[in-house]
């Protein structure tokens, strides 16, 4: 099965590209983070330059980091043990998402966060005293998952950049008229049998294979 590459990840793909159905944001000051999932990496630059490099645990498969370009919009303090010293908030729209750090230090180095991405208490006490709130975090990978994978099956009630992909492809076709926010309701659901409807598919209001291959999405 092939998979659009929807964000460019410069460790596996430089003819890639950002899609616009993403959330974008504009760069804020000086500082950038950009978070690679598949090498559990954080990066931290300053004017293009790597100032800082951290080994960091992200989410397992059924509850994946966000991919996308998002922004630091909130720095809190001692939320709990689960979360360590210090939180940093991102404007994912569908979810709360952070960086924060841990009481499970043996996570770093693997996929076992909900979606939010781990630090050791340590370093995320740096991060924070580094960059300030609007600074821009990037998220790279496959918005469909690991291209080894088969894409998510989505029905109402499912949330994540996928189903702000597929929302995005059907506000493009005519069918959706809501806000392409991640969160798969009602409004998606009659959107989605529409379409279903008018590509002969089976009108159950579910996101197949069959779907997203005739939304473009997959190959």
């Amino acid at each position: 099965m092939f998979v659009l590459l929807l964000t460019l990840n410069p460790f596996e793909n430089k003819n890639s590209f950002p899609d616009p159905s993403l959330p974008i944001v504009a760069d804020q000051g000086d500082f950038a983070i950009e978070v690679y999932p598949s090498n559990h990496r954080l990066v931290v630059r300053m004017k293009d330059r790597t100032i800082k490099k951290y080994t960091i645990a992200v989410g397992n498969p059924s509850t994946p980091t966000p991919i996308g370009e998002y922004q630091i919009v909130y720095k809190g303090k001692d939320w709990g043990a689960a979360f360590g010293p210090r939180w940093l908030g991102l404007n994912v729209p569908w979810g709360t998402y952070g960086i924060h750090g841990t009481n499970k230090p043996y996570s770093i180095g693997q996929h076992l966060s909900h979606g939010c991405i781990r630090m050791r208490n340590r370093d995320i006490m740096e991060l924070f005293d580094m960059v300030p709130v609007g600074t821009k975090v990037t998220i790279y990978g496959h918005v469909l998952g690991d291209p080894l994978q088969d894409a998510r099956t989505l029905a109402e009630g499912d949330v994540g950049a996928d189903v702000q992909l597929v929302q995005s492809r059907l506000k493009s076709a005519g069918y959706f008229t809501g806000i392409c926010n991640g969160k798969f309701r009602s409004d998606t659901t009659i959107a989605l049998k529409k379409f279903q409807k008018d590509h002969k598919l089976v009108q159950n209001g579910v996101i197949s294979s069959k779907v997203y291959e005739e939304l473009g999405l997959l190959e």
